[in-house]
């Protein structure tokens, strides 16, 4: 499946799914190693169905709506989860995906 439409998907399972206040799906593919696949993305996903949930079974819920995307390729599932309430508290708090230095990376450790 193309990337856009991986993209897509992942949106419109989400949605339908946790209907969050807030969700933020980004193709990070570009930035890992690779011959071309559209496999790493990260998800902000901010929901009421969160309230009451562990850390953990948030990102099962996650998981869970996105089990064919993860059968059919996506590699990487970068996920943050909050409540509303987290949210608004932790926004700034945020943080983006480290870097990916690959197996084909040349100033990677050894």
């Amino acid at each position: 499946m193309p990337a856009v439409q991986v993209q897509q998907s992942i949106e419109r399972k989400l949605r339908e799914a946790l209907q969050p206040e807030h969700l933020e799906v980004a193709n990070e593919s570009h930035g890992h190693a690779g011959p071309g696949a559209e496999t790493h993305f990260r998800v902000v996903v901010v929901s009421a169905a969160f309230d009451g949930k562990t850390r953990v079974a948030q990102h099962q819920l996650i998981y869970q709506t996105l089990e064919q995307e993860r059968a059919e390729g996506v590699h990487a599932l970068g996920i943050q989860t909050f409540t509303p309430e987290q949210f608004a508290a932790e926004q700034a708090g945020r943080v983006a995906s480290p870097p990916c230095i690959g197996a084909d990376a040349k100033d990677g450790p050894a």
